[in-house]
Order: structure tokens, then sequence, then C-alpha cells
């Protein structure tokens, strides 16, 4: 005999089959959902794009009477995961906490991609901007961000900075940066924000901009200093750290590269299911909990429409495309 709950899987299947194609779809987005959903996260836990979706994940299951499972998929820049979420089936159970390197700098760096950001997904909401913000060890004599520019073309190489990986946000923030002021630091890759922070602290590099959450601890003990954000004006948690478009420096007039998150699902994902995705996310953005969790990791919320979270995304692809280009990134 056969398990109750499948005939009666079979029996909902047969009856949306039986209705007219815009009644199916209404139809089931009533019922969804009816079983846990997944949400891929592309790195391991602890970082930025694990903690927005731990803390969405949690809203979404409580609003939706299902819980949300994180899927913690991390390799190859998140590529790996883009392209499981990509191939899942486009039935709602299956969502992607895609950000700026997944769903913009990815296509110019991975040449072998296995999605496409705009034809591989279906945008659902964007959640959260992350700014990223300059720092340097404690024993480096800069104690502001033209005298560190100064100190990088004075001795072009001497200065090392870290990043959480090759492709990796810290990496191409820091590339953009290089671009556009000139300047010159050696590039130390490591397999995660962690183990970069940990190294800075200790000396081993001198230079980090990578995502604010990982800093602030240390930026606070003293233990590192904080040069300039990556955002257009000045952070609430950090007040006397001026934007890097405030610096002075040449070439960095209207600099911004603060980090992005957002959920996308498959392509095909049915409508009515995204609209209502859509409202419970941006719900979950206004809570008072959520908005506090949020700030203190250094994250602005971003409630949005779907269709503002993809052009978005298609204003970012070309953008990042670009920097690699100008910085002649290259992954193997």
């Amino acid at each position: 005999m056969q398990p109750i709950h499948c005939l009666d899987r079979r029996r909902v299947l047969a009856q949306l089959a039986a209705l007219p194609l815009g009644a199916a779809g209404a139809a089931f987005a009533q019922a969804w959902p009816a079983r846990p959903i997944h949400l891929i996260v592309p790195f391991t836990p602890g970082g930025s794009a694990d903690v927005l979706g731990r803390a969405i994940g949690q809203e979404l299951g409580r609003a939706l009477r299902q819980p949300v499972v994180i899927d913690n998929v991390p390799g190859a820049g998140g590529s790996i995961a883009g392209e499981r979420a990509a191939k899942s089936p486009a039935d709602g159970y299956t969502l992607f906490m895609g950000h700026t390197g997944t769903l913009a700098a990815n296509p110019s760096l991975y040449p072998k991609l296995g999605y496409d950001p705009l034809k591989s997904f279906t945008p659902v909401a964007w959640v959260a901007r992350v700014p990223n913000v300059l720092v340097v060890n404690a024993a480096v004599p800069a104690k502001t961000l033209r005298e560190l520019v100064a100190l990088a073309k004075a001795k072009p190489g001497s200065l090392a900075y870290g990043s959480g990986g090759n492709g990796s946000a810290a990496h191409m923030t820091m590339e953009y940066f290089k671009v556009q002021t000139g300047s010159s630091f050696l590039h130390i890759p490591y397999r995660g924000t962690a183990p970069s922070v940990t190294d800075l602290l200790a000396g081993q590099v001198q230079v980090l901009f990578t995502g604010a959450p990982a800093l602030l601890p240390h930026i606070k003990s003293g233990r590192m200093r904080a040069l300039a954000v990556s955002s257009p004006k000045r952070l609430p948690l950090l007040p006397d750290v001026p934007a890097v478009a405030e610096s002075g420096v040449p070439g960095t007039q209207g600099f911004e590269a603060d980090q992005w998150y957002g959920i996308v699902a498959p392509a095909g994902t049915p409508a009515d299911v995204v609209a209502l995705l859509n409202k419970q996310v941006n719900d979950a953005l206004g809570s008072e909990e959520v908005r506090s969790r949020l700030a203190s990791e250094g994250a602005e919320p971003t409630p949005a429409t779907p269709q503002a979270f993809g052009e978005l995304i298609a204003r970012e692809i070309p953008r990042w495309g670009r920097v690699v280009k100008a910085a002649k990134i290259t992954l193997d």
C-alpha cells in the first residue's frame, strides 16, 4: 500500500493539471508551501550571506508555517551553489541567496559558469546592502586613505592585502580600488574571510577591504584601523570613518562598492509564489527584530520589488565585468 501523503500529492497534481493554466497557477500558490523550503547559501556558515539567510529564513518560516532549511554550499566563488540552485525544480521550494559575486561578477570571472544570472533565475527580493570597510593593521603608518595610497605608490607591491579568495567580494572591491587610484597592492587570497582577518591582525597582510560584520569588533578594539568605507556616505556604526568618495584621493569621486544580497529562484517559478515570497521578505525586513539584527551586522535592509532587484543585477553585471577586464583578473 502506498503512503497516504503520496496518494494525496498525486490527487492534488491531477486536479491542478485539469485546471486552466491561470487557475492552476493560482491554485498552486494557494497550496504552497506544503513542505520545507531550502535556501541555498553559497558560502560557509558565519559570513554575511549566511547571517542574512538565517535571519530572513527564520522570519519566512514563521510567516509561511514551514521551516526554511539553510543549505551551505561553498566553493568556486559561489558558482557551485549557483549552478545547483539554477538546476533545481522551479516549484518554489528551492531559493538561492545571491550576492554581488554570484550574480554580477562571476559571469566575467568564470568562462564556463554553469548558470546565467539573468536567464537561469527569477528575482524574488533584494535583502540588504553590506558596506565594505578598508582597514589596515595597527602597525601600518598610514592614518588616512590618502596616506595609504601614497605609501603603496612609493613602494609598489610592498603592502599585501588579504581576501576571502580569488573572485571574492573583498578581492573584487580592492581591485576596483586599485584600478581607480592607480595604486599597487599584492593580493593574498585565503579560504574564506575569517583567516584573512586573522592574518591581518597578526600582521601577515597589511590591508583588507571587506564586509563590515567581520571587522567591526576588531576596529572597536583598536587592533585594526579603519580608513574608509565603500558606501557613498558614512556608516552610523563608524561615523568618524570617511567614505572613499570623500577622501580626496584622485580617481575615487563617486566610488561605491558595497556588497548586496538578495534572493532569487529558479527561472519559471510561479509568479504568484514569487509575489508572496517578495511580500514576506519585505515584511520581515520591516520588522524591528530583523532590522536590529541586520544593523548589528552593519547591513542595511533594502526592501524592493522583484523587478527592481532584477534591474540591479542587470546593471551590476557589466560594471563588475569592466573591473575584471581592467584589473586583468583571471581564474582557473
